[in-house]
Parts: structure tokens; C-alpha cells; sequence
């Protein structure tokens, strides 16, 4: 596999079909990942074992077929699960405890979301109070020249778009998107906190970003100045609420560790988990009653798009076509 970052004491015998343990895949970070899997080993006994990657899991996979010896994958964002499921890499997690925790729209037979992610538009704070913004206002002519955003093809903003087909039809959503590239201040390029460090540096108003990084940029000393010089806006509070991508887990088609792994998947879901997924990287649980951190709750309240995103991801490959054919990141 390539890039991986870490594969503590994990692979050759430590890493088999040994009873009471977890042989875990993860695109999620150590500094995340490593104290939940700590908390459940110690509420459980069930030992785990992870090997952290930025890529090639998928590819691994396949490779290793029925010898993997891999029971779940963490990922960070929708994109991927839908991978997994459509290479035939995932099994049906059946779990009353799971259904329980987790609403329906986040969850499918073969995936199951753990964490929410709004995708937020930031204003400077210069134009003042925008939190009645909506997506659609990004077309309009009022952000002529005002815009930066991350490639249009980023798993981020292809599930946005998606659900702006899902929402308005390809026609409508042709217009959108070319009424958004005709307001770009620059060739979409970098990731989301590169967007607010453009708003403080002056060269756009307003970019599309995920919640959780208004919270990584006000606690690191080096991009609290971005941070202090947007408001986060929950987009289409008045009508049909902000769109959220998700991170999640399945579970593997050929685990050898079933009944330990969908325990760590139901814990996964549980307060604790949930509640750490909030406090240490500033996301929404989506377990309801969870409480959020003390900067997240801060943010406020926000209503959420209640299109199921399985129903959002079925035009993942139109709203590539349309991206393409408004040439978005050209």
C-alpha cells in the first residue's frame, strides 16, 4: 500500500484471525482514532490493531482478497464507502444497536456514517451578517469575483453538487454551477483552509468549507488570524437546510473477526465514541443528544439537509459530467 503513515506492531501473526481482537484499515488520523480505540479495549478487552493510511486501501483490498486480514475500514469522507461498496469489499452490518444510534439517513446495509461535516459557506466578516445565505446565492452577481473554493471534483464539493441535482434537477444545476465559476476570484486550487486564509488575505469574500475546520484554524496559533476573520454560515436555513458529507465505517467482506469488529462498530456509534469524535477534531456526532464541544456549540444550531446522502450519491457521476462541462477547475 502506498503512504502508509503508520502499521503499529500489526502485521505478520499480531495481525491474524486471533479471537477478541480488531484488525483495523483507516484513513482517519492517529491523534483521532487512537484514544477511542483505547477506550474501547478498555471497556471491552478487545484488543485492536490499525494500520493508518492517506491512500490505497481500497486498492489493498482487492488485492488481498479472502487472505486480508482486515475486518473494518474508517474513512474520512462519503466517497470512499461508496467505493468499498461498489468493489464488493463490504458485508451487511446488522445491528439493532447501530440502527438505534444512528438515523437512517446516515446509514445503509453495507455502511454507516459516524460523523456529520456541514459544508459551510465563510464570509469575511467585512459584508456582516450572512447567515441567511443559501447555496443558490453563490450564483448570483452580488459574489461576482467574490468566490474561492477547493476543486469542484474534491469528494467535498462532487457531494454537494450532487445533492444540488438531487434537489433541482441537472438543468438547474448546470446553471448553478456555471453562475458559481463565472464568480470565482481564482482557479479553484488548495483545500478548504486555504480558501479562509484567501478571504483574510483579501483576495475573495466568501468559500465553501467544512465545519470542522473553523475549528482546527482558531485552535492552532498559525491560522487563528484566518479563522478570526470569517463567519461560519450554515447555508439554506430557511428552506431545506445545510448538506453534510460524513465519516464512516464497514465493515470487510471477508473478516475473520466478525463479532468483535461489529462490537467496535456499535460502540463506534455510543456516546463515548461519539462524544470524542465531537471534542477532538470539532465535529457533529450522529448519534442524536451527544453533546458537542464547547467551540462547536458556540457555532449554534443548524438545520440539516434530510435527503438521505445514499439518495444524494446517485448522481456522484452526473455532477462529475457537469463539472466537467462548465470546465469548473480550468
Amino acid at each position: 500500500m502506498k503512504k502508509i503513515i503508520l502499521a503499529a506492531a500489526l502485521m505478520g501473526s499480531a495481525f491474524g484471525a486471533l479471537a477478541e481482537q480488531v484488525n483495523i484499515y483507516s484513513y482517519r488520523q492517529p491523534f483521532l482514532i487512537e484514544p477511542i480505540l483505547e477506550k474501547f479495549t478498555e471497556q471491552t478487552g478487545i484488543k485492536t490493531n490499525v494500520v493508518f493510511a492517506k491512500s490505497g486501501i481500497v486498492e489493498r483490498l482487492q488485492r488481498e482478497g479472502k487472505l486480508s486480514p482486515a475486518d473494518i475500514v474508517l474513512t474520512s469522507n462519503f466517497a470512499v464507502l461508496l467505493q468499498l461498496e461498489e468493489a464488493g469489499l463490504t458485508q451487511t452490518i446488522n445491528s439493532e444497536e447501530v440502527n438505534k444510534n444512528v438515523p437512517a439517513q446516515f446509514r445503509d446495509e453495507n455502511w454507516v456514517a459516524l460523523t456529520k461535516r456541514a459544508r459551510a459557506i465563510y464570509s469575511a466578516k467585512t459584508l456582516g451578517d450572512k447567515s441567511d445565505i443559501n447555496y443558490e446565492d453563490l450564483a448570483t452577481a452580488e459574489y461576482k469575483g467574490q468566490i474561492c473554493t477547493r476543486s469542484g471534483k474534491h469528494p467535498y464539493n462532487l457531494g454537494l453538487v450532487s445533492s444540488m441535482i438531487a434537489h433541482h434537477g441537472e438543468e438547474k444545476t448546470l446553471e448553478w454551477l456555471q453562475g458559481v465559476k463565472d464568480n470565482l476570484a481564482r482557479r479553484p486550487q488548495g483545500n478548504d483552509r486555504g480558501q479562509v486564509k484567501a478571504i483574510k488575505e483579501g483576495l475573495c469574500t466568501v468559500s465553501l468549507g467544512n465545519s470542522y475546520y473553523l475549528g482546527k484554524m482558531i485552535t492552532d496559533e498559525n491560522q487563528k488570524a484566518w479563522a478570526d476573520a470569517v463567519n461560519i454560515n450554515f447555508p439554506n436555513q430557511n428552506n431545506r437546510g445545510t448538506h453534510v458529507n460524513v465519516s464512516g465505517v464497514v465493515l470487510t467482506k471477508h473478516s475473520k473477526n466478525q463479532d468483535s469488529a461489529l462490537k467496535l462498530i456499535e460502540f463506534l456509534t455510543q456516546d463515548t465514541a461519539q462524544g470524542m469524535y465531537a471534542s477532538v477534531n470539532y465535529e457533529y456526532p450522529v448519534k442524536e443528544g451527544v453533546e458537542l464541544s464547547e467551540l462547536v456549540a458556540s457555532w449554534g444550531d443548524f438545520k440539516v439537509d434530510s435527503i438521505a446522502i445514499s439518495e444524494a450519491a446517485k448522481y456522484r457521476a452526473d455532477a462529475l459530467r457537469l463539472l466537467d462541462q462548465v470546465k469548473f477547475d480550468l
